[in-house]
This record gives C-alpha cells, structure tokens and sequence, in this order.
C-alpha cells in the first residue's frame, strides 16, 4: 500500500513539473557587473538538461532537476561550480546564482518567444 501511495505521489508531482523547456534570456550578475545570458532547457519528467550561453562561451547543464515549480542545476564557469535556482511563474523565471564560496545573487529570466 505504502509502494502504490509513493509511485502515485511520484507521478503527481512529475505531472504538475513546470514546463521550462525552450530559450530564457536575462541579464545575469557577475563580479560587479552583469552579463545578457541565454539558458536553453529540456525537461524530460523531473530532469532538466540544456546549455548555457554567455559571452564566455556555451557551458552544459548539469544535475538538472524540476520540482513543481522549483528548478535547480550546476554549471561550471572560471573552473568554478555555479549553482543555479529557481521558481518558475508563467513566462518568467526568478533565478539564484550562487558561484562556490561566493555570495547569491538574484536576477529573473524572460521566455524567449
């Protein structure tokens, strides 16, 4: 009975996942300064994939996760670990930035049409 109730929630919770997939684009801060990124997302169930494009360079999306309207991931920039969290509300995205042993720093997407 308990295993049913588990997979039921499970499914319940993949089911009402936020529907991120596609282009976002924002102004991200960095070391003072902010920078027009773009983030390209995948959602696959509770898994989240795609890339990050910046002036640096494109980074992959890494240990992606969706949660309701919670997402979460890694990325790595100046061979530093950034990790990225967010809540999701119809076209836009309210995002944390928070580079190991740093300092979050918050900025909010737009969906690209």
């Amino acid at each position: 009975m308990f295993r049913t109730l588990s997979i039921v929630l499970l499914l319940a919770a993949t089911a009402a996942a936020a529907d991120v997939s596609g282009k976002w684009t924002g102004q991200v801060p960095s070391r003072g300064e902010s920078a027009t990124v773009t983030f390209t997302f995948k959602v696959d169930g509770d898994k989240l994939t795609g890339s990050v494009t910046s002036p640096q360079g494109e980074a992959t999306i890494q240990e992606g996760k969706v949660t309701g309207d919670q997402i979460s991931f890694s990325s790595t920039g100046g061979n530093a670990k950034i990790v990225f969290q967010g809540t999701v509300s119809g076209n836009e995205l309210k995002m944390t930035r928070t580079r190991e042993g740093g300092q979050a720093r918050e900025f909010t997407l737009k969906r690209v049409p």
